[in-house]
């Protein structure tokens, strides 16, 4: 008898703590996904393993992916692949902000994120009646955000499908459907008319683009002359020394996890800016001190890494989540710890800010 009890009680704990782990355990941001809704994208459950695969056969040697206009051009698919294996991951353990920004003093991750976007506003001057940009917008948690604060409205374009239907219907659960629209589309060649808006920022995206230049350039395209543009940029730092191999390992690590084809140098965002015809106004890292560290958020203890880890595994092995979900937690879980190393020393930097305006006179021939 008390072999049964035992038995019914383990029986009992057990499925509370799978209910508890599965089912209760939601995103960061207001549950805006859970883990039984794991879908990965538009990919089909019976592709996802092949779609991987194929995604890390690309990106495995980061540097090579945009030496040729033929790899080059293979990026903005492979970057799309990558968001469709990551987007309900990143909403269930990260929310609806797929970006950094520094810890505050006394303030949750959210707070601090929310402060970080709503900088943004700050910086363009956004008010009620603005018609902003948003490249890269992915599931549109700063477009919110940025929309909520300044009144602006705001057209965000990314270029994976699965993402536009998740902003969209994010908007609409926000109420902010009539100053939020999404887009789908490619930010190196947008379906937006020259000189259409009053601002534009991109916060950690542009760092999927095979050359600046051609983001920026299209960026300058469709800004109105005078009108300002903001970018957080992910940079390696004066720290890093392409001789040590510790630190090309680490930022291998991150471009391979993050769908990067080559991180770019920290000296070098400027210049491409002016290259294309911007004005330069402000430069400065975001995450240098007295800001305080913005990878607090990656140092997952163990506990919680086994515990997401089986979290998936059992989904995978009940058939609720894909074949395949396993492979791409384990890889985000690995870029987590590049991500982190690479903040600690100092020689990556993932807010790399530049406030740039486009002339007041500017015409095409000044690109």
């Amino acid at each position: 008898m008390e072999a049964a009890t035992m038995a019914w009680t383990a029986a009992v704990v057990g499925v509370g703590l799978v209910y508890w782990f599965v089912w209760v355990m939601g995103a960061a941001e207001v549950k805006g996904k859970r883990a039984v809704d794991l879908k990965m994208g538009s990919i089909t459950r019976d592709k996802v393993q092949d779609k991987y695969t194929q995604y890390w056969s690309f990106f495995r040697r980061p540097k090579e992916t945009a030496t040729t206009a033929a790899s080059a051009e293979k990026v903005p698919d492979f970057v799309d692949t990558f968001y469709n294996l990551v987007t309900d991951i990143y909403e269930w353990g990260w929310g609806q902000s797929f970006h950094f920004s520094p810890s505050l003093p006394g303030r949750s991750h959210r707070e601090a994120t929310r402060v970080h976007e709503e900088r943004v506003v700050d910086l363009l001057g956004a008010k009620p009646g603005h018609r902003l940009l948003d490249v890269g917008c992915g599931v549109g948690g700063p477009m919110r955000a940025i929309a909520a604060h300044s009144g602006s409205n705001v057209v965000g374009i990314t270029i994976n499908d699965y993402q536009v239907n998740r902003a969209r219907a994010h908007n609409r659960k926000a109420g902010l459907d009539s100053r939020c629209e999404v887009v789908c589309g490619n930010f190196l060649s947008m379906p937006f008319p020259d000189a259409s808006f009053d601002g534009a920022y991109s916060i950690e995206a542009t760092c999927h683009a095979p050359k600046l230049q051609d983001v920026y350039g299209e960026v300058f395209r469709v800004l109105k002359p005078g009108g300002l543009y903001v970018s957080y940029e992910w940079v390696t730092t004066s720290l890093y020394r392409a001789e040590d191999p510790d630190h090309v390992d680490c930022i291998q690590g991150i471009e391979r996890g993050d769908a990067l084809p080559g991180l770019r140098r920290q000296d070098e965002i400027a210049s491409i800016a002016k290259e294309v015809g911007f004005e330069v106004l402000k430069e400065q890292d975001l995450a240098l001190p007295p800001a305080l560290p913005w990878w607090t958020r990656l140092k997952m203890g163990r506990i919680a890494y086994w515990r997401n880890s089986l979290v998936v595994r059992v989904l995978t092995m009940l058939r609720i989540a894909p074949k395949g979900v396993s492979e791409v937690h384990e890889m985000l879980f690995e870029t987590a710890q590049h991500l982190t190393k690479g903040g600690e020393t100092g020689i990556f930097t993932p807010m790399h800010m530049v406030l740039l305006r486009k002339p007041a006179a500017a015409t095409e021939e000044a690109k």
